[in-house]
């Protein structure tokens, strides 16, 4: 955990400059607003059946995954204030979101989970760390919301009050056909301490506006794992076949819980309103199973202290995807985004995440992103074809006054 390149320091001082270059629109006089009895639990339901459904659709049976609902959610839910018609039916369908929109939840929850709003530390490459040594370190918790749009893009003034009163945000003004990649790679960078380095692996010319967020988490455990580890322990893979790991080990009092064909245990982070649930199925069950919101509700209610003799091996991995087919699997096929902009149209769906965890804690990383482009003009009604005389007149509009007269019976003349 928390080993990255050195090159990634220069990379933040390069994101600095890029996100200074960008002019923000804001609404004006509008500020972040603190919402009085948000719909939470009702958007929190709906966020956990979501990531279930997703995770069902896109993970691979025996694949490391790690996804982000937050992240997802928080994307979508800035794309609902500006959906309409059956778009925004769906988006609620598929995000489980409030029939209002998700955004005073949103916006509620980001002050309850968020400790800073400024980007993370970077941190250089360190040395192995002592589990055993040192007082754990706070969590770090961020989450980011950004929107960045062509120059001269005309963004709809109640987006954008939506924005700043529930977001707190604006939209950046870039250049897509210059070095929009790179500003948005380099918030990226920023907001998730250079885990996460590159948004979308292609961003057309054409793309007119992107709609972005980040999440990041950095957390020690509340007791570090210091028994000695297991080295050389055998891991079964879900097709059977073996491989050797190493495994941290913990014997202590933990909360536990267990129920038809599973075990939970909970690792809780500093400060205990953080926490991983560590969820275990019999060995021919789907880990995927454990994640539907039944079980959560049933891990949530029955952790209860115990001894608990626990074995678990570190990981440190990634998954990419693109969301746009899985999403319209699960019933978001609407395109009606005209509340952001004219004429917008979703092109692309993209999140990519990561994870490590190790004896003292885990450090992950998320970021979404929505890229549009502008939809195609419709089909003309009718034909003009100028292949034969005609007239012209060059008219003053608001008074109608003729300027030049005449036709045009020759054009090689």
């Amino acid at each position: 955990m928390r080993r990255l390149l050195p090159a990634l320091l220069a990379v933040a001082a390069l994101s600095a400059c890029a996100m200074t270059e960008s002019s923000v629109i804001t609404a004006k006089g509008v500020k972040r607003e603190t919402p009085e009895n948000p719909p939470i639990e009702e958007t929190v339901r709906g966020l956990t059946s979501f990531g279930h459904a997703l995770f069902a659709a896109t993970a691979k049976p025996g694949v490391n995954t790690v996804l982000s609902p937050l992240s997802i959610g928080y994307a979508f839910g800035l794309a609902r204030a500006g959906a309409g018609g059956d778009t925004s039916t769906e988006l609620d369908a598929v995000f489980g979101f409030p029939s209002g929109g998700p955004h005073t939840s949103l916006n509620a929850l980001t002050r309850q989970i968020v400790t800073t709003d400024a980007p993370p530390p970077l941190h250089g490459p360190d040395a192995e760390r002592d589990a055993q040594a040192g007082a754990p370190e706070p969590p770090l918790v961020g989450i980011a919301n950004d929107l960045f749009a062509q120059e001269g893009l005309s963004v709809k003034p109640e987006f954008l009050r939506t924005l700043a009163a529930q977001y707190g945000t604006g939209v950046r003004q870039v250049d897509f056909t210059g070095n929009a990649a790179e500003v948005i790679n380099a918030w990226a960078v920023e907001r998730t301490a250079g885990r996460i380095r590159k948004v979308f692996d292609d961003l057309p010319a054409e793309t007119r506006l992107v709609l972005a967020n980040a999440v990041y988490l950095r957390a020690d455990w509340t007791a570090p794992f210091t028994d000695a580890p297991e080295e050389g322990a055998v891991f079964t893979r879900a097709d059977g076949t073996t491989t050797r790991t190493t495994l941290m080990r913990k014997d202590g009092f933990l909360p536990y819980a267990a129920g038809s064909g599973w075990q939970a245990v909970e690792l809780r982070y500093t400060g205990d309103e953080l926490a991983m649930w560590v969820l275990l199925p019999r060995a021919d069950a789907s880990p995927g199973d454990l994640l539907s919101p039944a079980v959560m509700a049933e891990v949530a209610t029955g952790l209860e202290e115990r001894p608990v003799r626990l074995a678990m091996p570190r990981w440190d991995f990634s998954t990419s995807l693109d969301l746009a087919e899985p999403l319209a699997g699960l019933g978001l096929r609407g395109t009606d985004y005209s509340g952001i902009a004219e004429g917008v149209l979703l092109d692309q769906v993209t999140h990519r995440a990561n994870i490590t965890v190790d004896e003292w804690g885990t450090e992950a990383a998320a970021v979404t992103g929505l890229a549009f482009t502008l939809s195609a003009p419709a089909p003309p009604e009718v034909e003009v074809r100028a292949d034969h005389p005609f007239a012209f007149v060059i008219v003053h509009r608001p008074t109608l006054t003729p300027l030049f007269i005449g036709q045009v019976g020759d054009p090689a003349a």
